[in-house]
């Protein structure tokens, strides 16, 4: 019975598919209608209308032919006329004969009309005779010649008068016919028509009455259970739990829906507690959809799923964010003592991230003055390792795994460790780890050295990042470390240099006392003394150079003693300044970083004339680069000499 029942899907499809049969009946028969009219329309217009009006044109040809033969015959100097006759017979009737020979195998008409054909014999018999007597009357003498014209107006009464007027008979006879048969095919579309239009509308009551009676029953069949379903939800959206009357509901989707709406109410509770769970904080709670699609049962599953890795991922950020604050203050703490920060970072590190053993190595940035060829690492901290294994032992760029980090400046993650890597060892024996971890010490592309780790246990991506993270604030601090130590180292090859430099200026000085004393033997004027002697004890002009000689720094005295403002001297060569080349070869020669070089220099000044400044310069390194620069100390004697 259950294969029996009625269902709303048949009862629409039913429905629909009688009304499409009444629609498409109405649909074929107006398409044939339609079709049938159009067909008598083209017709009409293609082949009826055109020839009616060919025949009217044959007639009134045949009208013009005859006028203006007789107007040849009867009127001697109408020369107009006579060429139009002649216009006729050669032109205009050959074209209106093509285009009537065209036509009318195409209109179809049967009749005992005279055939078409004779006509055109007829006229084409009339062209003659009139032509002879359009042959007879050519010059004035045969207007003049009594018998011609009498022949020839004899021709006109008997022969060209009485057979145009058959042929405009036969022709008119012809279109009648031809009007006849167009009006009959045109009253019956018209009849076609009207019975298209009352059929149409017949159809359309039909369908109308049908119509209403379909959607009355289809409404009541459907709209009442439906209406009963839709309480029965209303109370369940309410929260209420509702037992579904089976015999209220049909045999029907309708009765389907309401099996749905008990199996969904049977469901509420267990998604219920379920939410509760989640609400308070039971991740791990079964919960089994009603279906595939069950769109909240899944929708909570995804949303429990989703608050469990929100969750984690909430624990890694904090355990990392924890890890990152608890080594920042290890590495502020301790940035003092380089042996005691690398002891705290590395013992720290294993123990947060819950490895077994732990190494740090550094990158030695006195390999060149430690005699080897090349940089490389040294052990700076261990922790829980075999320390023997890395006594005074020197890890080179590219060996091992470590020197293959250094190298790539990446971190290397092995899962699998061989045999003979290394042993953790513990009161209970030894074993292999199953995961090493080396990771660059590496800040702004420069790399300070790597941290190596390892465990019993295998890490996760973000623990990997948390210690890549961990390892850049390492070489940070590193680097920082690295540069105090060389600033500091600057600052006191600086202090000593100024000190030497001064000893030279206090000498340099004496020399200017010593010149001072010989020129005021050859000066005449005290005011001219003073002012000499204002020039050799003005401020000194220093000059920071890079290894090039290009200008860095110049204080203001060098720029008012020369000429130039501060951005047309700075990044500009003492080289093109100086008038002679072999000046700054003895400076490149006498200034090394042990030796000082002094004596006088030629510079041109901005406006072209020779400054002569003497000198004391020597070689330093860079505090911003790694190479060397030059400072020179310089006081204008140009006046003196």
């Amino acid at each position: 019975m259950k294969n029996l029942r009625f269902t709303i899907r048949k009862k629409i499809i039913y429905g629909i598919m009688f009304l499409v049969i009444i629609f498409s009946v109405n649909a074929i028969y107006s398409i044939y209608t339609i079709n049938k009219g159009n067909a008598i329309i083209t017709r009409s217009l293609d082949v009826v209308n055109p020839t009616i009006s060919a025949i009217d044109d044959f007639i009134l040809l045949v009208n013009r032919s005859k006028m203006l033969a007789t107007n040849w015959v009867y009127l001697q100097n109408n020369n107009e006329d006579k060429r139009a006759l002649e216009k006729l017979q050669r032109t205009e009737y050959p074209e209106l004969k093509d285009r009537l020979s065209k036509l009318l195998p195409n209109l179809k008409i049967e009749s005992d009309l005279t055939n078409v054909d004779s006509v055109f014999l007829n006229f084409e018999s009339l062209i003659e005779v009139e032509k002879g007597v359009m042959n007879e009357l050519q010059t004035f003498e045969d207007y003049e010649d009594p018998i011609k014209k009498f022949m020839s107006e004899e021709t006109i009464e008997s022969e060209v008068l009485p057979r145009s007027a058959a042929m405009i008979s036969d022709l008119e006879q012809f279109n009648d016919v031809i009007s006849k048969y167009k009006s009959e095919t045109d009253q019956g579309m018209m009849r076609n028509f009207e019975q298209l239009n009352q059929t149409t509308f017949i159809l359309s009551v039909i369908l109308f009455i049908i119509g209403l009676l379909t959607a009355f029953y289809i409404s009541t069949s459907i709209i009442k259970p439906v209406n009963y379903i839709r309480n029965i939800i209303d109370k369940v959206g309410k929260g209420e739990m509702v037992e579904v009357n089976k015999k209220k509901v049909s045999n029907d989707e309708v009765g389907d829906m309401a099996k749905s709406v008990a199996n969904m109410t049977s469901g509420f509770k267990d998604i219920t507690v379920f939410a509760e769970n989640i609400g308070k904080g039971k991740y791990d709670s079964d919960f089994n959809p009603l279906s595939d699609n069950d769109m909240l049962g899944n929708a909570l599953i995804e949303m429990r799923n989703n608050l469990k890795t929100v969750s984690e991922e909430d624990k890694k950020r904090n355990w990392a964010t924890s890890g990152i604050a608890k080594f920042g203050d290890i590495l502020r703490s301790n940035s003092d003592n380089f042996e005691k920060l690398s002891d705290n970072i590395i013992s720290n590190l294993v123990r947060y991230i819950g490895a077994n053993q732990g190494a740090l190595f550094i990158v030695d940035g006195n390999s060149e003055n430690s005699g080897e060829d090349e940089e490389y690492m040294e052990m700076a901290a261990v922790y829980a390792w075999d320390k023997k294994k890395f006594l005074e032992k020197k890890i080179f760029r590219g060996e091992g795994l470590a020197g293959q980090a250094w190298l790539e400046g990446d971190t290397i993650y092995l899962t699998e460790v061989p045999d003979d890597y290394v042993n953790i060892t513990s009161g209970l024996g030894e074993a292999n780890p199953r995961s090493v971890l080396i990771v660059p010490l590496k800040v702004n592309d420069e790399l300070h050295g790597v941290v190596e780790i390892a465990s019993f246990r295998e890490y996760e991506d973000f623990e990997i990042e948390f210690i890549e993270r961990v390892c850049e604030s390492i070489a940070s601090t590193i680097s920082s470390v690295k540069i105090n130590e060389r600033t500091q180292k600057l600052l006191q090859e600086s202090t000593m240099m100024t000190e030497q430099m001064r000893a030279q200026e206090e000498e340099m000085r004496q020399n200017m006392e010593e010149l001072q004393a010989t020129q005021e033997k050859t000066q005449r004027d005290q005011a001219d003394r003073e002012t000499r002697e204002k020039i050799v004890l003005s401020s000194t002009l220093v000059l920071e150079l890079n290894k090039n000689f290009s200008i860095r720094n110049a204080n203001d005295i060098s720029k008012s003693v020369l000429g130039y403002t501060a951005s047309e001297l700075e990044g500009k060569s003492l080289r093109d300044m100086m008038v002679s080349k072999g000046e700054l070869g003895a400076i490149q020669e006498g200034a090394t970083e042990n030796t000082y070089w002094k004596g006088i220099i030629r510079v041109k000044h901005r406006d072209g004339h020779e400054v002569h400044l003497l000198s004391s310069a020597g070689m330093m390194p860079d505090p911003v680069s790694d190479e060397n620069m030059y400072l020179i100390y310089s006081r204008d004697v140009t006046d003196l000499i």
